[in-house]
């Protein structure tokens, strides 16, 4: 990290290190999280299998916020913002660590969601009205590397702090990280403004908002939360009605949140679909891994944790192999082919067993690891690829909506899809519980692989236009 901040403005450097520390301490709690929740089950006198709330509350709380992040940002200011930002996730770390429900802990995750969630889209504001044009690029794809360590570390710090003290710390180190950030943004965060003031479209949000709370509460009810049937369906209901409300709403006001302009850029429209529907599947495998390695295989939380490496350096190394491939082959036969493979790869967990070599657990995750970053680059760039300079701000906020939406879809698909699948083969041995992993793998393989149906719409001659185009997206 050092060499890409020497070539910057000195007077910049506190500012880059800043925004990468505020998007390290997102990402490393995103998937911190997911080793320790069997301890936490156990601690918390729940099963290990009905935690999902806890990552989906966090994910959907972040999706949430995500749209409404720019115009909070040119209202109060980004050091106001940014500084809130730290303060609401420290304090949502320490109401983590204090809980004695899950009840508790899902309504902490909530607040430390709401930090989390203005984090990167402020730090990013701020790094797009302070650093020059020519610059931008160097200094985003500084910013970008704790967004790799993060997910690498994560894991298995999370596994070695609640194998030697307790699950407690995985929010508690948080405190004197976020303490420092504090007087970090008090020094050297610039108070900027936005030039214009818009009026924020307050109906839309809470339109859209309500329509991503809905149909995620209604999926997590499923196996988590107990809802009867006709609670369910009257979510879906309401969540889908009040989603299409708010398209209907975007076409008549001058500056909605997201205008219906945008899909008339057809990569947008597919790419958008395609992350949605793709990262429905894959965005599960955090969660469910870990679990399926402790519960059902008897890991130590170190253990599992030291087990999901190979997936973030795999993914690493597949970052310089993405645009050459995309170059060559287009960004279609590209998507198809790697979808069929990211869905192929995590159905092969269905094959999971306790006498299987732990080399061959190992090859799994690499296999995994690679071929989801590469799907990760590519539906990423090819979303954003033919927004123009009006468009790019508000597409790039749809993209980040999105995933961050489909990872709690995901992540309660995934649980409502064990749950029923645990309601079949019952819960009385390992063996069960093991059936009822592996059927759930396969199932959210084989959603993974139907994604691959919206790639194929895209047209055949678009490639990388640029040799070294980054990863524009933060979330991936």
């Amino acid at each position: 990290m050092t060499s890409a901040a020497t070539a910057i403005d000195p007077a910049r450097k506190s500012l880059l290190w800043l925004v990468a520390i505020g998007f390290f301490m997102q990402t490393l709690d995103a998937t911190i999280i997911n080793t320790a929740l069997p301890a936490m089950a156990a601690s918390l006198g729940e099963s290990p299998l009905r935690m999902q709330s806890v990552v989906v509350a966090y994910a959907l709380t972040m999706a949430m916020l995500i749209p409404a992040s720019g115009w909070i940002a040119d209202r109060f200011g980004t050091r106001r913002v940014f500084f809130s930002a730290i303060v609401l996730f420290v304090i949502g770390s320490v109401l983590c660590a204090l809980s004695v429900s899950v009840g508790q802990l899902v309504a902490a995750r909530v607040v430390q969601g709401l930090g989390g969630a203005l984090l990167l889209p402020v730090g990013r504001l701020a790094l797009l009205r302070t650093v020059p044009r020519g610059e931008f690029l160097q200094a985003m794809s500084f910013v970008a590397i704790p967004g790799l360590i993060g997910p690498l570390l994560g894991p298995t710090l999370g596994g070695w702090l609640v194998q030697y003290a307790s699950w407690h710390w995985i929010f508690l180190i948080n405190v004197p990280v976020g303490l420092a950030g504090c007087l970090a943004t008090l020094r050297f965060m610039p108070d900027l403004r936005g030039a214009v003031e818009r009026r924020f479209d307050g109906a839309g949000y809470a339109m859209l908002a309500f329509g991503m709370v809905a149909i995620s509460l209604a999926l997590d009810g499923v196996s988590g939360m107990g809802l009867r049937q006709v609670s369910v369906l009257l979510l879906l209901v309401f969540g889908f009605a009040s989603v299409v409300a708010y398209w209907l709403h975007a076409a008549r006001r001058p500056e909605p949140l997201f205008s219906p302009s945008l899909f008339g850029v057809p990569t947008l429209s597919i790419g958008l679909l395609g992350n949605l529907f793709s990262r429905l599947g894959s965005s599960c495998m955090p969660f469910l891994v870990p679990l399926l390695l402790q519960v059902s295989l008897g890991y130590s939380p170190l253990r599992a944790g030291l087990m999901m490496l190979p997936i973030a350096l795999a993914g690493m190394a597949m970052k310089r192999f993405a645009t050459p491939l995309i170059t060559r082959h287009g960004y279609r036969k590209v998507l198809v082919a790697n979808t069929v493979l990211v869905g192929l790869a995590m159905a092969s967990f269905g094959l999971t067993g306790p006498d299987q070599p732990v080399a061959l657990h190992i090859l799994q995750l690499l296999v995994f690891g690679a071929v989801n970053s590469l799907q990760f680059t590519a539906m990423n760039t090819i979303t954003l690829k033919d927004l123009d300079g009006g468009m790019a701000s508000s597409g790039n906020s749809l993209l980040s909506m999105v995933q961050m939406l489909a990872m709690s879809l995901g992540v309660a698909a995934a649980s409502a899809v064990l749950a029923g699948y645990t309601g079949v083969f019952g819960l009385e041995t390992a063996k069960q519980t093991l059936d009822a992993f592996q059927a759930t793998f396969a199932s959210m393989g084989l959603v993974t692989i139907a994604s691959a149906l919206i790639f194929w719409h895209l047209p055949a001659e678009v490639r990388a236009a640029h040799p070294a185009q980054p990863e524009v997206s933060g979330q991936g």
